[in-house]
């Protein structure tokens, strides 16, 4: 199995038992790895109704991981959700992903739940389940110091161990796998961290057609505007789209009440770099380097993050965005669920929140304490709890990110048909609606959006389970990764296998979702967006023509087969 290890952990914390076996290969061949394969092996348990003591969670790699093809450094931890009862997975970067590959083994899937907190130790092929009592209640950074010497590590902080419903595994003490809640599950296994170092090497069929695959890819990554342009993603983090959105007028500014908040340009990629004197950072074995962390070793937040605790809270103050950010990486929060339903708490409550109170609430949450602890369930429960069901921005209880859908109405198809709830990251139409790239669209209408969707969450299905970056495919595409793929496997893919495949992923987590007892009624978006217009200073956005949001709905289920 060139690509894969061949080999697989499987953890049963209730038993305290680690079995090594082989990688099953009809899986592979049927679903790649990564997110696919995490997913296939969900099968029938993902009905386990919200016993996480027995929900398994799997941390997969895909067969690019460990090789040269650029932004490969990635993984998948599946689950299902504790916010939103959905299947859920999380692609996440930093270097655990690449060490566990190194370290002989494609995924490892974890099932149970120990009776004490207890640590997965990984070096090569020793594995152990190690008690770690002393190493509750320790935060991230703390944990960091104390286990991540020489590893890399994912891990849970308060928040998960406190069973938060929109907390993070945090990978390497700053990369989220975040939306959802898996930091919730790993809490209620009682598993605190894994550890995991490995040095081997994965064998490659092609070198020398992996080395041009590789060249061609690089040369794309090259002459992207986006990626390597003057003000790319690589020079100013995701935080360069700050200002792009502002001058959109579609940022979620108080609880997405408004679209368009006057002081966004003081958190703009370019004043964070200055302020900061931002370096760059990344994953393993990325040419991109996204990641930005300040001279004094400040992680610089995404722009969701940003933008969620800036506008979408009425907060212009640079510093106390950063200092959210750590706050929600220190306890290991979703930083877009957090901010979400802080504001969503906020227009409940009529008031406006201080950056003191913004974040001590933080605080508050991260420990499940005072009011926090209301706010730890998530901005859907904690609306219909106060009468207010409406107030909360969520589709499928998951708060949406920081595209406002008044301004690019794909975006709006999008957050209604992602499997795992409201979500950026199923599909992603803003790079045609607002990048205009591979190809410009108009942003305010329907016309064609719903094969864009289908589309799009068919290619973003077969990057995850790939395991490489959706940076790479700004530029990039599935041409270029499938001889990529091939020269590592040995396999023939090609653009419409690859398709094929996603489809079967996207396809699959739908039928799991319906097993969970969701339905069609459920991809729709809050009303909000259809009865309210947004703003853009003196111009105003209108909102979302409902009827012509249902007919883009309905194109879409007959371009799926649904209907």
């Amino acid at each position: 199995m060139n690509g894969y290890a061949g080999k697989y952990l499987k953890v049963d914390l209730s038993a305290g038992k680690v079995t090594v076996a082989a990688t099953p290969a009809g899986l592979c061949e049927s679903y790649i790895g990564g997110r696919g394969l995490g997913v296939a092996l969900m099968g029938d348990r993902i009905t386990h109704t919200y016993d996480y003591p027995k929900m398994p969670i799997i941390f997969s790699t895909g067969p690019l991981v460990g090789t040269d093809v650029p932004t490969s450094g990635r993984m998948s931890v599946v689950s299902r959700s504790p916010l939103t009862g959905t299947v859920t997975d999380s692609s996440v970067g930093g270097c655990f992903g690449t060490e566990l590959k190194r370290a002989g083994f494609d995924y490892i899937e974890i099932t149970g739940a120990s009776k004490e907190w207890v640590v997965i130790d990984i070096e090569n092929d020793s594995v152990s389940i190690v008690t770690a009592g002393n190493l509750a209640g320790v935060n991230i950074f703390d944990l960091h110091k104390l286990i991540g010497a020489g590893h890399s590590f994912a891990a849970i902080g308060r928040a998960g161990e406190r069973g938060v419903l929109y907390s993070s595994i945090m990978i390497d003490g700053r990369y989220a796998a975040g939306r959802g809640g898996l930091g919730a599950v790993m809490g209620a296994k009682k598993l605190k961290a894994i550890r995991v170092k490995g040095d081997g090497m994965i064998s490659v069929a092609d070198p020398e057609c992996l080395a041009e695959a590789t060249e061609d890819i690089m040369r794309l990554l090259r002459a992207s505007p986006a990626i390597f342009g003057e003000f790319g993603i690589a020079e100013f983090g995701t935080a360069a789209l700050v200002d792009l959105i502002h001058a959109r007028r579609m940022e979620p500014t108080d609880n997405f009440r408004r679209t368009y908040f006057p002081e966004a340009t003081r958190y703009s990629g370019h004043q964070i770099k200055t302020r900061y004197m931002t370096e760059k950072t990344g994953c393993a074995g990325c040419p991109i380097l996204c990641k930005k962390t300040g001279l004094r070793g400040e992680v610089i937040p995404e722009f969701e993050s940003a933008s969620h605790f800036g506008a979408l809270n009425g907060c212009a103050d640079l510093q106390t965005i950063v200092e959210a950010n750590r706050i929600c990486n220190d306890f290991g929060l979703d930083t877009i669920s957090a901010a979400s339903t802080i504001a969503c708490y906020a227009e409940i409550s009529g008031i406006r929140l201080t950056s003191s109170k913004l974040l001590s609430m933080l605080i508050e949450i991260g420990n499940r304490e005072g009011l926090g602890s209301a706010l730890s369930e998530g901005s859907f429960r904690y609306a219909c709890s106060r009468g207010r069901p409406e107030l909360s921005m969520s589709v499928k209880k998951l708060e949406l990110p920081a595209y406002d859908p008044r301004g690019a109405y794909g975006m709006a198809l999008a957050y209604a048909t992602s499997n795992r709830g409201g979500c950026h990251m199923r599909a992603y139409p803003v790079g045609c609606e607002i990048l205009r790239k591979p190809v410009a669209v108009d942003r305010f209408s329907f016309e064609g959006k719903a094969r864009m969707i289908k589309i799009s969450e068919d290619i973003n299905a077969v990057a995850d389970s790939l395991s490489a970056c959706r940076f790479t495919f700004l530029a990039a595409g599935l041409e270029e990764y499938s001889r990529a793929l091939n020269a590592v496997t040995g396999g023939d893919h090609d653009v419409q296998s690859l398709m094929k495949i996603g489809e079967s992923i996207w396809n699959l987590e739908r039928r799991m979702n319906a097993a969970n007892g969701f339905a069609m009624s459920d991809d729709d978006l809050p009303a909000r967006f259809f009865t309210e217009e947004g703003s853009s200073g003196s111009a105003k956005i209108p909102p979302i023509d409902r009827e012509e949001f249902l007919r883009a709905l309905d194109n879409y289920y007959r371009i799926r087969g649904y209907k």
